[in-house]
């Protein structure tokens, strides 16, 4: 099929290599603009801009779509279907309508729970025993389309958002190439009204550790949270990110250090801290951060 592909983090890049090697013809890729980046604040070009450019596809950056000069030349490439994964603008409703079978989207979840911006975070921090990838077609609401195809995963007792994250956008390749194979014997399944659930964008207050909070909610904050923000508490005044963790045995104080291995008492249970990062360090696993960071038994984070 001539496609249009639309998508900027690393999450969309498996999808656009596996359309590719599916043998579809890339009309165009539209992504986020180039934004500055690094200690010289350069400008540079999203994840799946450089993919694209390496893969020989033309690309293009609108800030926005709603001018009709644009919409217009989004128009012109006369493609027969659009796949857009994690693009980050607004289709309108002229956009959406220009291909011939209309804008299919790749999301993050089980819809229609976890609609809207961050559905791994929001899975994770919620205790969700399972996610998984829907094919939808988009229309204007905010991940409102019937699904055409779904695949669920179970989220396992210890992944992180990172983790879960790279599991989801090959599930989410596999499944939109399937899709694109089958698109005319697929039956659209409008979604429900009950369960909708929304993922509110990630603010970075979520960010910092309550103690307090039982040890399976500190969990899923810590993993819910990687890598990016990333939780965090502070140790001997220093603020730490959590990368990884686990639930531990033990009962104390909320926020006492109860061994040496970082086991860290919580309101309720206990967690142990698996991977840590210092400000302006790299990440490491608990041994390696404990052979240059004492934090003994006793210790109040």
């Amino acid at each position: 099929m001539r496609v249009v592909f639309m998508g900027t983090p690393d999450f969309s890049v498996p999808v656009l290599e596996a359309l590719v090697a599916a043998g579809h013809e890339i009309a165009c890729v539209y992504c986020q603009p180039p934004r500055p980046a690094g200690r010289g604040k350069k400008d540079r070009p999203t994840p799946v801009h450089a993919r694209a450019e390496q893969l020989g596809l033309e690309v293009r950056h609108p800030v926005s779509l709603k001018g009709e000069a644009t919409q217009a030349e989004f128009a012109a490439l006369n493609a027969e279907i659009a796949v857009v994964v994690a693009y980050g603008l607004i289709l309108p409703q002229a956009v959406l309508d220009a291909p011939e079978r209309g804008c299919l989207n790749i999301h993050a979840s089980l819809l229609p729970r976890w609609r809207g911006a961050a559905p791994i975070h929001r899975a994770i921090m919620a205790g969700d025993a399972e996610t998984g990838i829907c094919i939808m077609q988009m229309e204007a609401g905010l991940d409102t389309g019937p699904v055409l195809l779904r695949e669920a995963t179970a989220i396992g007792a210890e992944e992180t958002t990172a983790q879960l994250h790279d599991r989801l956008s090959q599930m989410g390749a596999r499944l939109i190439v399937e899709a694109l194979e089958r698109i005319d014997s697929l039956t659209p399944e409008v979604q429900p009204e009950e369960g909708v659930t929304y993922a509110s964008k990630i603010d970075k207050a979520e960010a910092r550790i309550d103690w307090t909070r039982p040890a399976e909610e500190v969990d899923r904050q810590i993993r819910g949270l990687s890598p990016f923000p990333g939780a965090w508490c502070e140790i001997d005044g220093s603020r730490v990110k959590l990368l990884a963790s686990r639930l531990a045995e033990g009962a104390g104080a909320p926020g006492t250090v109860l061994d040496d291995a970082l086991g860290v008492a919580c309101g309720q249970g206990a967690v142990r801290l698996l991977r840590l990062q210092r400000a302006g360090k790299g990440a490491q696993d608990a041994e390696d951060f404990l052979r240059g960071n004492k934090v003994p038994a006793g210790t109040q984070l």
